[in-house]
């Protein structure tokens, strides 16, 4: 049996694993976005109402840091001035082998990177209707840092409450429907 020869200009046999096409899961523009860091004190604390996508401004060792996954998120929180919306309180840990001519502040202000109308549609929410922004996720998007932003307002102890036991309450309602279908 004599093997085909490739046809002009096919290119499948050039990919070092010919048995499995793609096992890396594809290009960074069409794999699902990777999680560095999340907020998971907000939906707690918080009612979340619009979420945005945004950017971050930020120098070369916060992202090598983020890749060395040194990011944390607990008392975060964004802030309008001067029509621009910077990002307070996320720290990113330096790591040790740094450059010594950078001094590395790991809890500085970084600037949120949104369009224009979106900006002034958060300015309005916030200034008129009382709303905090409050970051909940930092992804990575085809390779660039996202941070997903949402438009939250606090909650109350006993709206705390209340949601803990609507949680309780599905959860044990989902045990009770799975042992009475295991039989049937």
């Amino acid at each position: 049996m004599v093997p085909c020869s490739p046809r002009l200009g096919d290119n499948s046999g050039m990919s070092k694993n010919k048995d499995a096409k793609n096992t890396s899961g594809g290009s960074a523009k069409t794999s699902a976005p990777k999680t560095i860091a999340l907020n998971r004190t907000a939906r707690h604390d918080y009612h979340l109402e619009d979420r945005y996508e945004a950017g971050i401004a930020l120098q070369g060792w916060e992202l090598k840091s983020i890749r060395a996954g040194r990011m944390n998120m607990g008392d975060a929180y964004a802030v309008v001035r001067g029509g621009e919306i910077f990002l307070f309180g996320a720290q990113i840990t330096p790591l040790l082998q740094a450059s010594t001519h950078v001094i590395a502040d790991d809890r500085r202000t970084r600037k949120l990177l949104l369009h224009r109308n979106e900006i002034d549609k958060l300015i309005g929410k916030v200034e008129r209707d009382g709303y905090t922004l409050i970051p909940t996720a930092v992804y990575w998007k085809a390779n660039k840092v996202k941070l997903e932003l949402a438009l939250a307002k606090g909650k109350q102890d006993h709206d705390k409450r209340q949601a803990s036991k609507d949680r309780d309450w599905q959860r044990d309602k989902q045990q009770a429907m799975r042992a009475k279908n295991k039989y049937a």
